[in-house]
């Protein structure tokens, strides 16, 4: 029997052999791509529903994070506010919150017992809120508003927030732009942030995601969109990759010869090729004229993009060192004008203008510290590195100390972390204010200065000093130091904290390598 179907086959023109050998072939792989591609839809459709649930997370870490720095300036504005008596507390804490960008200023404060002491703005009523111990914080769904009420304790009272649906909208659109609906719900009531989009035919379902917001006060129910698969999809899905199995063995049987053997051998020639060597394909590639024009196109595209780059790296190069010689220059002229500032202030008549002359040449001096250090940055590209930047600037600052502060000590303890020129001025204007200030009030006291990583894009600058004292007015410029200080805080984007004998801000960075 087996002779006699060998016979018929032998029988049959080639088209019909190269047939049933392709049938028997791609039979087998077709029926396992089925299941593969059917296993693959499902992933993809898991993957889908993992990617909304990841973005209702970040959405929800918006919300928790809009509450967080509400409750947070609110408490140490009310902290502070009531640390001297419930007498015109609303005002102490009012003029705090104004420091700190981008929280609400409606609030109302209260004694422990929950009796309104007073309150800034209209934030509706917080009868509803539980009362919560110094240091804790809860969350309600407002009553008579669309919002949401926060409460928290503080030293001697409670004090209260209030948050608009649109804060609360903006917060979980900017951590996710992709959530379409967010509805808050509390023990009570029911709040829609976003609501839920109607059915529009696109072929998209809602998946919903419940999640708590805060210290499980609320719970965040947010829906995202994820793309239907059809049956008609999964048929296309595996119609190209059948096609295409067919066409490539059909292909390798029909033009092995003509074809792929010359172009692997073209191919292997490409791959060993190396930036700066010459590219030498084969002579012999076989009878196909389009695979020898290949290969000289080959030739000439690489001869092309060796110059190209050539060019390049030579322009690259011209660039850089014209950008080295402007901050080269600017930190020479810096340098320059500090040191007549220095000449002047020697000569100066009285003792006022001699500081003057010196105040105003040690931050010509910070400033020159950025240039020259930028200046070194730009052989690594990693931005300002702000360890040696400040050193630098400590040992300036006290070499350049009037007299009286010659001894000052200045004591270091600082993080390897780098950033932009931007940070990097407005750090240097910082430290030599308060450095500066610090010696001019309290010359025999020692300064201390920290830098600490506190986050992967954030660090902490820390300054020490008793001189450093929050809303003592009685010192000379105390005002205009206070001033000058915040501004510079504002311009690192972070708000200044101001402690007994210390004060700090956080720092915009880059990742640590």
């Amino acid at each position: 029997m087996l002779s006699a179907i060998s016979r018929w086959f032998r029988s049959l023109p080639t088209a019909a052999k190269l047939l049933l050998i392709l049938t028997a072939a791609l039979l087998p792989v077709g029926i396992t791509l089925v299941f593969v591609a059917a296993d693959e839809i499902q992933q993809a459709n898991d993957a889908l529903a993992g990617r909304t649930a990841d973005q209702a997370d970040v959405a929800q870490r918006g919300i928790e994070s809009l509450v967080a720095r509400n409750a947070l300036a609110l408490r140490i504005a009310a902290n502070a506010a009531l640390a001297s008596g419930p007498g015109g507390s609303c005002d102490r804490a009012q003029r705090s919150l104004t420091i700190a960008p981008a929280v609400a200023r409606d609030f109302e404060l209260e004694t422990l017992d929950g009796t309104p002491i007073c309150k800034v703005g209209e934030i509706g009523a917080t009868n509803e809120l539980p009362l919560v111990a110094p240091g804790a914080i809860r969350i309600r769904i407002a009553s008579d508003r669309p919002g949401i009420l926060f409460r928290v304790g503080v030293n001697g009272g409670m004090a209260s927030g209030a948050l608009s649906v649109r804060e609360v909208e903006t917060a979980a659109r900017e951590g996710s732009s992709e959530i379409t609906s967010v509805v808050l719900r509390d023990d009570r009531r029911s709040l829609t942030v976003i609501p839920v989009p109607a059915v529009d035919g696109t072929g998209e379902i809602t998946k919903f995601v419940e999640l708590p917001v805060g210290p499980d006060d609320i719970m965040a129910t947010m829906g995202g969109p994820v793309p239907r698969i059809t049956i008609v999809d999964k048929l296309l899905l595996l119609m190209p990759l059948l096609m295409w199995v067919m066409a490539a063995l059909i292909s390798w049987l029909l033009v092995s010869r003509l074809l792929i053997r010359p172009l692997r051998q073209l191919q292997r020639s490409v791959s060993e090729y190396r930036p700066g060597e010459s590219l030498n394909p084969p002579r012999k590639l076989g009878p196909a004229t389009e695979i020898r024009e290949l290969r000289d196109a080959f030739g000439r595209a690489f001869t092309k993009v060796e110059e190209s780059e050539a060019e390049m790296s030579a322009a690259l190069e011209g660039q850089r060192r014209l950008v080295r010689e402007v901050h080269h220059r600017v930190k020479n002229n810096l340098q320059v004008v500090a040191s007549l500032l220095n000449i002047h202030g020697r000569s100066a008549q009285t003792k006022e203008a001699r500081a003057a002359y010196a105040g105003i040449g040690r931050r010509v001096g910070a400033l020159s510290v950025v240039h020259r250090n930028h200046f070194a940055d730009m052989e690594e590209n990693r931005g300002i590195a702000l360890r040696p930047l400040i050193t630098e600037l400590a040992a300036e600052l006290r070499a350049g100390a009037p007299d009286e502060a010659r001894g000052v000590m200045i004591d270091l303890d600082l993080e390897p972390v780098n950033s932009t020129q931007d940070v990097a001025v407005a750090v240097a204007f910082l430290v030599t204010e308060i450095v500066e200030f610090a010696m001019l009030d309290k010359p025999t006291d020692s300064i201390e200065i920290s830098l600490r990583r506190v986050g992967e894009l954030s660090a902490r600058l820390t300054m020490g000093s008793p001189v450093l004292v929050p809303d003592d007015a009685e010192l000379e410029g105390k005002v205009q130091f206070e001033r000058i200080i915040s501004g510079l805080a504002k311009q690192l984007r972070s708000p200044l904290e101001r402690k007994l004998g210390r004060y700090c801000v956080d720092l915009p960075v880059f990742p640590e390598a």
